[in-house]
Parts: structure tokens; C-alpha cells; sequence
């Protein structure tokens, strides 16, 4: 390897956040969805919980900056979840004594998919419906009750486009959205978040037996280190490559996953005024 190609101790090939960085990550996020929902003039806040370790850390950290009682869950389950998840939904919103109600969304879902019969065998289309089902009802939740809807992305989701459009992302904050997914978990280990809720296997439960992961085609840790280096980085693919060692192949796709869903991450677009 000559000079030019020696790898840059000081790029983020370790993503892992020093103890002084969880401190400081845990206040900002806390003051962020403090002063968020004061600016507003709301009185709360709700977000959807699903058993998984994005929206559990986000309830965590926003009962710690509101207090559970300004606090309101929602679990939706449908046909396709598991009930493990659903079970590990309650368990956080009691765990954390905010109030929460159970909704299954599957009678609403049957009701869009029956006025468009043709997209019944649709596994995505009918996936991001239930999605989409979701965020409405956060919303009619939210409104009603002069609240906040607060999503439960993370940055390298984000990054991806790994969430629905106008679903899981209609939303008034991301409160973890500066976080990679490794991340998401320090930190929920930092501030005492149970084991098993941490190493759960991710899913966005679009449909029966799907997982974040296999969905993907990367694991979640490889994912983080190509967006921190060839993305949100300097380096390009075949720096990045060579510098974690890894298939060039994966930083292809993970570079396409990034430019395909350049639109997720803007307003819908306008033409230009006219002069």
C-alpha cells in the first residue's frame, strides 16, 4: 500500500461514541424535543410504538423530556407483526407509565386495499398502506389532542430511504435522526434500556417474516461505516472499499439506495418561478 492509499486513522471506520459523547448526545436530543414541543405551543407529544429499538429509545428519551404524563403511545398492530413485537410495545409504554392505546389497523388497511382490488397481491403496496395507516392515525391522535408527532427514524435509514414515504417519515421531528443505527443502540444501553429490546432483530413489519437486514441486503453495522465514509465522508467508492476491506459490490449498493431515494429527503419538488 503506498502513502497516498494508507488509511486515515482519524475517518469513522468506529462509530462507537465515547461515554463524554452519550452524555452529550443524551441532553441534546432530551432538550431538542423539549424545546421543540414548547416552540409549538403543544401540549405533548405522540409517536407509534412498535416493540422495536428506534421507537423505544424515542419514547425513553421523550418521556425523560416532557414526563410520561405529556407522553402518548400508540401500538397498531396488524396481521403480518408479531405479537412478540406488539407485547414489547406495551411493555415499554408501561415500563415507562405513559398512556397508550392498541389499534389494529388491519380493518383500515382491508378498506384502502378493497377500493383497489388489483393491488391486493402487492406485498410492498400493500406493506407501506399499513405503514401510511400508522402515520394517520398519529396524526388524528396529535390533532385532537394539540400534540406533536415525533418520529422514530435514524440517520442511517434515512440515508437509504429505508422508510416510507409519507408513512412512517410524516412526521414533526426526528429526535434520532443524527444517530447511525449502531448508535441508536449505545445510547439505549447508556440510558438503561433492557438487552433483549436492544438485540432484537429490526423490522419494519410491512409484511410477515421481513427483517430490516434481509431486506437491505446489508447488515446494519457494514451500512453504517459505507455512509459514514463514502457518503456522509470523503472518500469515494474505491477508497471506501479499500479501506473496509468489504466487497465493492456493497458500496455500489449502498451508494445506489442513497441516490435512489434522493427524493424521500426533500419537499416535493416545484418548477422553478418564473422570471
Amino acid at each position: 500500500m503506498s502513502d497516498s492509499e494508507a488509511i486515515d486513522e482519524t475517518l469513522p471506520i468506529d462509530l462507537r461514541l465515547s461515554e463524554w459523547e452519550l452524555e452529550r448526545h443524551h441532553e441534546h436530543i432530551t432538550g431538542f424535543i423539549h424545546e421543540t414541543i414548547e416552540g409549538a405551543g403543544a401540549d405533548g407529544a405522540v409517536l407509534g410504538l412498535s416493540g422495536g429499538i428506534d421507537s423505544t429509545l424515542t419514547a425513553y428519551l421523550a418521556s425523560q423530556a416532557l414526563g410520561p404524563d405529556r407522553l402518548r403511545g400508540l401500538v397498531m398492530p396488524s396481521e403480518v407483526n408479531e405479537d412478540e413485537n406488539m407485547s414489547d410495545a406495551e411493555r415499554v409504554a408501561r415500563d415507562l407509565g405513559i398512556e397508550y392505546d392498541v389499534i389494529e389497523i388491519e380493518p383500515i388497511v382491508e378498506a384502502l386495499v378493497g377500493a383497489v382490488p388489483e393491488a391486493k397481491k402487492d406485498r410492498t403496496a400493500v406493506g407501506n398502506a399499513r405503514v401510511r395507516t400508522r402515520g394517520v392515525l398519529n396524526y388524528l391522535v396529535a390533532n385532537h389532542e394539540n400534540r406533536l408527532v415525533l418520529g422514530t427514524g435514524n440517520r442511517t435509514e434515512a440515508l437509504v430511504g429505508y422508510f416510507t414515504k409519507y408513512g412512517d417519515q410524516a412526521v414533526d421531528c426526528n429526535p434520532i435522526g443524527n444517530l447511525y443505527k449502531l448508535q441508536v443502540r449505545q445510547l439505549a444501553d447508556y440510558i438503561g434500556i433492557p438487552d433483549d429490546l436492544i438485540e432484537k432483530t429490526p423490522s419494519a413489519g410491512m409484511w410477515a417474516g421481513q427483517t430490516d437486514e434481509e431486506e437491505l441486503g446489508i447488515g446494519y453495522d457494514t451500512l453504517d461505516r459505507v455512509l459514514a465514509l463514502g457518503v456522509d465522508g470523503p472518500l469515494s467508492r474505491a477508497a471506501t472499499t479499500r479501506t473496509l476491506d468489504i466487497d465493492p459490490a456493497v458500496v455500489e449498493r449502498v451508494e445506489e439506495l442513497y441516490t435512489r431515494s434522493e427524493h424521500k429527503r426533500h419537499m416535493p419538488p416545484a418548477p422553478d418561478p418564473l422570471d
